[in-house]
């Protein structure tokens, strides 16, 4: 309406023209509960794939072997090559901005490799559990194994820290997760240290049990 219309309508006696009611509100979009569940693998080289191309690295081959199973799940590859369990410890709490239902800690073997004391690297491990668990996920430990050229107390002490973690931070353990490779060679690259993509493969089936008694159970 024009501004020359609305003085005629009033001065004529006309009562003004009502109001435009208030458009309704527009109602919130319902969102859906995600039905995907996020893995995140917090490790090293080994879950960072070092000399291979990032789909062959087992976090990748495990979401591969799980959605063949029919779970709807997304893995998130956090490995960084050469970190340790401090190297973990700090950047757990940044990784887990993101929430995530299970967490995958692949950590340690650089402890060894570096001469790192063994209560330091158990600590930082009991850390991350913890800081996982307070952070709502499912925490699954993966044993680690160094060679036996580190003679048999430091071997038998470092393989024994990861069922006490385990334990008693109330995370799942998978033992002796790299054990396979170290009894193979021809699952290992010329380096001797890292696996191939078959050896990748055969982490991820070692890990897959656990993480599908984990989706399903959570399900």
């Amino acid at each position: 309406m024009t501004a020359t219309l609305a003085v005629l309508i009033i001065a004529c006696g006309a009562p003004p023209p009502p109001a435009p009611r208030p458009a309704a509100p527009t109602a919130a979009p319902v969102i859906e509960a995600a039905s995907e569940f996020r893995i995140v693998v917090l490790g090293d080289s080994l879950a960072a794939g070092l000399g291979l191309a990032e789909a062959e690295a087992f976090p990748a081959v495990a979401e591969s072997l799980l959605r063949a199973e029919g779970l709807d799940v997304t893995v998130v590859n956090a490995g960084v090559s050469g970190d340790t369990t401090a190297g973990g410890l700090s950047r757990i709490d940044w990784v887990l901005q993101q929430p995530a239902e299970i967490l995958v800690v692949e950590l340690g073997g650089n402890d060894a490799l570096r001469g790192q004391p063994l209560p330091n690297t158990e600590n930082n491990l009991r850390q991350i559990v913890r800081r996982g668990r307070a952070a709502g996920a499912e925490v699954v430990l993966l044993g680690m194994d160094v060679p036996t050229n580190y003679g048999p107390d430091y071997t038998s002490a470092f393989a024994g820290l990861y069922p006490r973690v385990a334990e008693e931070e109330g995370a799942l353990l998978v033992p002796g997760f790299v054990r396979e490779l170290g009894a193979d060679p021809s699952l290992l690259q010329p380096d001797g240290l890292h696996p191939t993509a078959e050896g990748q493969r055969r982490l991820a089936e070692r890990l897959l049990p656990t993480l599908t008694g984990v989706v399903e159970g959570i399900e």
